[in-house]
């Protein structure tokens, strides 16, 4: 890098960098920003059909997602179906908090 090289391409090569550093299999998604965006858009919804208890809906026996890769597919069905808008990284970070706090999936 160089002194003249713009900063937006600077911080676009460092993220490159730290990507490739990350460890195979972590979670790609910050779940902090995840977890802020569930209880934004998708606490309501879910209290609403499970009697008012929004984690029903990831607690129950017989829940659709058995995989990381389905849990990634749910919140983007979620995405469209609500009109939320994310964008796929937020998509990511509501999956990884998703994970961390019900799933458990590995990596």
């Amino acid at each position: 890098m160089t002194p003249s090289m713009p900063a937006c391409l600077t911080a676009a090569l460092l993220a490159l960098a730290a990507d490739a550093t990350a460890a195979p299999g972590a979670p790609a998604g910050d779940a902090g920003i995840g977890k802020a965006l569930h209880e934004k858009d998708c606490v309501a919804c879910h209290a609403r059909r499970f009697d008012g208890d929004a984690a029903k809906i990831y607690l129950r026996p017989d829940r659709r997602v058995q995989t990381r890769e389905q849990l990634a597919a749910q919140v983007a069905r979620c995405n469209t179906q609500l009109s939320t808008s994310y964008f796929p990284e937020e998509e990511e970070h509501v999956a990884t908090y998703l994970n961390l706090q019900y799933y458990k999936f590995k990596p």
